[in-house]
C-alpha cells in the first residue's frame, strides 16, 4: 500500500489575526466511524468535542477497541507536546462512571509515538519523546480505566495539542468545533485513484474550506493543489473553485448499522479538468 503524504491528506484551520499568536494552525477537522449515540444525539459526544478546550464536553466510545478519530490539518505540523483530560470531564460522577483512556497512540504517515495518562480530573502535560510531524493523525485507544457503570464506553474530554510551546487549539476557537449536522458527514478527507494507492485527495474543513491534491504515484510533491471554499445542502455540497465558478457535488454515508467502517462515496457533477476525477470514497 502506497503510503499517504501528510501534506495531501489533512488540512490548518485558519484563524484570525487576534488567535494566530496563540494557535498558529489549528486543526481542521476530527472523523471518527463511529461513537456513542452518533444516530440519537450525535453533537453529545462528537470527535470535535476533544478539541474545543472546554470540559462541558466529551468524546466517547464503545467497544474494546473504540474506532480510531483522525484529526486532520491544511498543512504539516509539528507536534511536541500534548495536553489530555482523560474521560467524561463533564461532571463527577460521569467520570466514575465511564471508562477513562489510559493509554493511547497518536500516529503520522510517518511515524507514532505513545502517550500514557494518570487516572484523574483535569488535563495532565505530556510532553512527546520525539516530536510527531504530519497533517493527519490517527488516535488509537490503547488501554483503559475502567468505569463503574456496567460496560461503560470509553471516553476522553480534551486533546490539546502543541507545538513549539504554543497551543494548536484551545477554548477560544470552541465554536469552531461546535458539531454541525449539515456538514459533519463531509468533514475530513475523501480519497480518489485505486483502492489502496490513492493520487488524488479532496479534504473538507470546520471553517468551510476545502483542498484539493493531485500527487500521481511517481512524483515526490502534488502536481496540482487547489483550494476554495463551500457550502453545504443536505446531502449536496457546492464547491467555490477558483476560475471554474460553482461546481456541485452530491455526497453519501452508509447507515450506521453497515459497520463502523461503512463504505461512503462523493462525486463531482460538475466540468472539471480530467486530472481531477469525480468520484471519491472515504478510505484509501
Amino acid at each position: 500500500m502506497r503510503p499517504m503524504r501528510s501534506l495531501s491528506v489533512a488540512s490548518l484551520l485558519l484563524v484570525s489575526p487576534s488567535v494566530l499568536a496563540a494557535a498558529p494552525a489549528a486543526p481542521g477537522y476530527a472523523q471518527a466511524e463511529a461513537y456513542v449515540d452518533k444516530d440519537s444525539r450525535p453533537e453529545r459526544h462528537a470527535p470535535l468535542n476533544l478539541l474545543d478546550g472546554r470540559d462541558t464536553t466529551a468524546w466517547c466510545a464503545e467497544g474494546e477497541k473504540p474506532t480510531n478519530i483522525i484529526i486532520g490539518f491544511k498543512d504539516p505540523v509539528t507536534l511536541d507536546e500534548v495536553r489530555v483530560y482523560t474521560g467524561d470531564g463533564t461532571s463527577r460522577d460521569a467520570f466514575k462512571a465511564k471508562g477513562r483512556v489510559r493509554k493511547f497512540t497518536l500516529t503520522s504517515v510517518e511515524a507514532s509515538r505513545s502517550v500514557t495518562v494518570q487516572d484523574k480530573r483535569g488535563l495532565q502535560a505530556v510532553p512527546l519523546s520525539q516530536p510527531l510531524f504530519g497533517a493527519r493523525f490517527v488516535l488509537e485507544v490503547a488501554d483503559r480505566f475502567p468505569g463503574t457503570q456496567e460496560d461503560a464506553p470509553v471516553c476522553l474530554t480534551d486533546l490539546i495539542l502543541y507545538s513549539g510551546g504554543k497551543p494548536l487549539n484551545a477554548p477560544s476557537l470552541a465554536t469552531r468545533y461546535k458539531y454541525d449536522a449539515k456538514v459533519a458527514p463531509l468533514l475530513g478527507t475523501w480519497f480518489g485513484g485505486h483502492e489502496g494507492a490513492p493520487e488524488r485527495f479532496l479534504s473538507f474543513f470546520v471553517d468551510g474550506t476545502w483542498r484539493f491534491s493531485l500527487e500521481p504515484l511517481e512524483t515526490r510533491e502534488p502536481t496540482t493543489v487547489v483550494t476554495g471554499t463551500y457550502t453545504v445542502s443536505g446531502q449536496r455540497v457546492t464547491l467555490d473553485i477558483p476560475k471554474k465558478g460553482r461546481v456541485p457535488a452530491t455526497f453519501e454515508r452508509s447507515p450506521a448499522s453497515d459497520g463502523p467502517k461503512a463504505s461512503a462515496s462523493l462525486t463531482l457533477n460538475g466540468a472539471l479538468p480530467a486530472e481531477w476525477g469525480s468520484d471519491f470514497r472515504n478510505h484509501p
